[in-house]
Protein backbone atom coordinates (compact mmCIF):
# COMPACT_ATOMS: atom_id res chain seq x y z
CA UNK A 1 0.00 0.00 0.00
CA UNK A 2 2.77 2.44 0.91
CA UNK A 3 4.65 1.53 -2.27
CA UNK A 4 1.50 2.27 -4.33
CA UNK A 5 1.11 5.69 -2.66
CA UNK A 6 4.75 6.57 -3.34
CA UNK A 7 4.30 5.56 -7.00
CA UNK A 8 1.22 7.78 -7.32
CA UNK A 9 3.07 10.75 -5.82
CA UNK A 10 5.97 10.21 -8.27
CA UNK A 11 3.57 10.06 -11.22
CA UNK A 12 1.77 13.23 -10.11
CA UNK A 13 5.08 15.08 -9.74
CA UNK A 14 6.20 13.88 -13.19
CA UNK A 15 2.97 15.16 -14.68
CA UNK A 16 4.03 18.75 -13.92
CA UNK A 17 1.85 21.70 -12.91
CA UNK A 18 -1.90 21.18 -12.86
CA UNK A 19 -1.46 17.63 -14.14
CA UNK A 20 0.17 18.67 -17.42
CA UNK A 21 1.87 15.75 -19.09
CA UNK A 22 5.59 16.21 -19.70
CA UNK A 23 6.21 15.93 -23.44
CA UNK A 24 9.16 15.18 -25.68
CA UNK A 25 11.81 12.56 -26.27
CA UNK A 26 13.64 13.75 -23.12
CA UNK A 27 10.57 13.50 -20.83
CA UNK A 28 12.21 10.85 -18.61
CA UNK A 29 14.97 13.35 -17.72
CA UNK A 30 12.34 15.53 -15.96
CA UNK A 31 11.24 12.83 -13.54
CA UNK A 32 11.88 13.58 -9.85
CA UNK A 33 15.46 12.75 -8.96
CA UNK A 34 16.62 12.94 -12.58
CA UNK A 35 18.45 15.65 -14.47
CA UNK A 36 20.14 17.76 -15.43
CA UNK A 37 17.12 18.86 -17.43
CA UNK A 38 14.83 21.81 -18.10
CA UNK A 39 11.06 21.47 -17.79
CA UNK A 40 9.41 24.25 -19.81
CA UNK A 41 5.81 25.26 -19.20
CA UNK A 42 4.53 26.84 -22.42
CA UNK A 43 1.97 29.67 -22.19
CA UNK A 44 0.43 32.14 -24.63
CA UNK A 45 -0.08 29.87 -27.63
CA UNK A 46 -1.98 31.60 -30.45
CA UNK A 47 -3.59 28.33 -31.51
CA UNK A 48 -3.08 24.55 -31.36
CA UNK A 49 -1.66 23.95 -34.84
CA UNK A 50 1.72 22.65 -35.94
CA UNK A 51 4.46 21.70 -33.52
CA UNK A 52 6.48 23.02 -30.60
CA UNK A 53 10.26 22.95 -30.80
CA UNK A 54 12.63 23.41 -27.87
CA UNK A 55 16.34 23.94 -28.59
CA UNK A 56 19.33 24.14 -26.24
CA UNK A 57 22.34 26.25 -27.33
CA UNK A 58 25.69 27.32 -25.88
CA UNK A 59 25.53 30.30 -23.51
CA UNK A 60 27.52 32.64 -25.76
CA UNK A 61 26.50 35.00 -28.54
CA UNK A 62 28.74 33.19 -31.06
CA UNK A 63 26.91 29.86 -30.67
CA UNK A 64 23.41 31.18 -30.01
CA UNK A 65 20.96 30.31 -32.84
CA UNK A 66 23.76 28.83 -34.98
CA UNK A 67 22.98 25.98 -37.36
CA UNK A 68 22.78 22.69 -35.47
CA UNK A 69 25.17 20.93 -37.87
CA UNK A 70 27.84 23.61 -37.29
CA UNK A 71 27.47 23.40 -33.51
CA UNK A 72 27.56 19.60 -33.41
CA UNK A 73 30.57 19.45 -35.76
CA UNK A 74 32.42 21.88 -33.46
CA UNK A 75 31.55 19.80 -30.37
CA UNK A 76 29.35 22.58 -28.96
CA UNK A 77 26.14 22.15 -26.99
CA UNK A 78 23.03 21.58 -29.07
CA UNK A 79 19.88 19.60 -28.34
CA UNK A 80 16.38 19.68 -29.88
CA UNK A 81 13.01 18.32 -28.81
CA UNK A 82 10.01 18.54 -31.18
CA UNK A 83 6.42 17.60 -30.32
CA UNK A 84 3.03 18.10 -31.99
CA UNK A 85 1.19 20.99 -30.36
CA UNK A 86 -1.21 19.35 -27.89
CA UNK A 87 -4.92 20.08 -28.48
CA UNK A 88 -5.47 21.51 -24.98
CA UNK A 89 -3.88 22.27 -21.62
CA UNK A 90 -0.61 23.98 -20.77
CA UNK A 91 2.11 22.03 -22.58
CA UNK A 92 5.16 21.05 -20.53
CA UNK A 93 8.24 20.13 -22.57
CA UNK A 94 11.42 18.58 -21.23
CA UNK A 95 14.93 18.88 -22.62
CA UNK A 96 17.96 17.16 -21.17
CA UNK A 97 21.07 19.20 -20.43
CA UNK A 98 24.51 17.66 -21.00
CA UNK A 99 25.63 18.72 -17.48
CA UNK A 100 24.79 21.41 -14.94
CA UNK A 101 25.66 24.86 -16.26
CA UNK A 102 24.36 27.85 -18.16
CA UNK A 103 22.68 27.42 -21.55
CA UNK A 104 20.53 29.38 -24.00
CA UNK A 105 17.04 28.02 -24.60
CA UNK A 106 14.74 28.75 -27.56
CA UNK A 107 11.09 27.72 -27.89
CA UNK A 108 9.31 28.03 -31.23
CA UNK A 109 5.72 27.39 -32.27
CA UNK A 110 5.92 26.18 -35.87
CA UNK A 111 2.32 26.84 -36.87
CA UNK A 112 2.51 26.11 -40.61
CA UNK A 113 4.16 22.69 -40.39
CA UNK A 114 7.20 23.71 -42.45
CA UNK A 115 10.56 23.04 -40.87
CA UNK A 116 11.67 26.67 -41.19
CA UNK A 117 10.79 29.60 -38.95
CA UNK A 118 8.29 31.92 -40.62
CA UNK A 119 8.58 35.46 -39.30
CA UNK A 120 4.97 36.12 -40.37
CA UNK A 121 3.17 33.14 -38.80
CA UNK A 122 5.32 31.34 -36.23
CA UNK A 123 5.93 32.22 -32.60
CA UNK A 124 9.03 32.23 -30.43
CA UNK A 125 9.88 32.57 -26.78
CA UNK A 126 12.83 32.70 -24.41
CA UNK A 127 13.31 32.12 -20.70
CA UNK A 128 13.45 35.85 -19.84
CA UNK A 129 9.99 36.42 -21.37
CA UNK A 130 11.15 39.94 -22.30
CA UNK A 131 9.26 41.41 -25.25
CA UNK A 132 11.19 40.46 -28.38
CA UNK A 133 10.31 43.47 -30.52
CA UNK A 134 11.82 43.71 -34.01
CA UNK A 135 15.50 42.93 -33.52
CA UNK A 136 17.32 39.61 -33.41
CA UNK A 137 17.20 38.31 -29.82
CA UNK A 138 20.35 38.49 -27.71
CA UNK A 139 21.68 35.46 -25.88
CA UNK A 140 20.98 37.18 -22.52
CA UNK A 141 17.23 36.85 -23.19
CA UNK A 142 17.57 33.08 -23.50
CA UNK A 143 19.90 32.12 -20.65
CA UNK A 144 18.93 29.45 -18.15
CA UNK A 145 21.03 28.19 -15.25
CA UNK A 146 20.61 24.40 -15.08
CA UNK A 147 21.37 22.55 -11.86
CA UNK A 148 21.97 18.84 -11.26
CA UNK A 149 18.21 18.17 -11.06
CA UNK A 150 15.26 19.54 -13.01
CA UNK A 151 15.09 23.30 -13.60
CA UNK A 152 11.59 24.61 -14.33
CA UNK A 153 10.91 27.69 -16.46
CA UNK A 154 7.78 29.23 -17.94
CA UNK A 155 8.01 30.63 -21.46
CA UNK A 156 5.31 32.79 -23.02
CA UNK A 157 5.27 32.46 -26.81
CA UNK A 158 5.37 35.72 -28.79
CA UNK A 159 4.09 36.35 -32.31
CA UNK A 160 4.44 39.18 -34.83
CA UNK A 161 2.13 41.97 -33.61
CA UNK A 162 2.40 44.55 -36.40
CA UNK A 163 5.04 47.25 -36.67
CA UNK A 164 6.05 46.87 -33.02
CA UNK A 165 7.51 43.44 -33.72
CA UNK A 166 7.03 40.31 -31.66
CA UNK A 167 5.02 40.29 -28.47
CA UNK A 168 2.61 38.07 -26.52
CA UNK A 169 -0.86 37.49 -27.96
CA UNK A 170 -2.42 39.00 -24.85
CA UNK A 171 -0.51 41.85 -23.14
Amino acid sequence: MIRACVALVAIAAFAGPAGAQVLGSDAAACRPGEGPAIAVEVTGLKDRTGELKLELYPDDEAGFLKDDHVLIAAGKTFRRVVVPTPPNGAPMLCIRGPRPGRYALLLTHNRDGKNKFSFWTDGAGFASNARLGRSRPKVEQALVEVGAGVTTVRITVQYLRGLGGFGPVTP
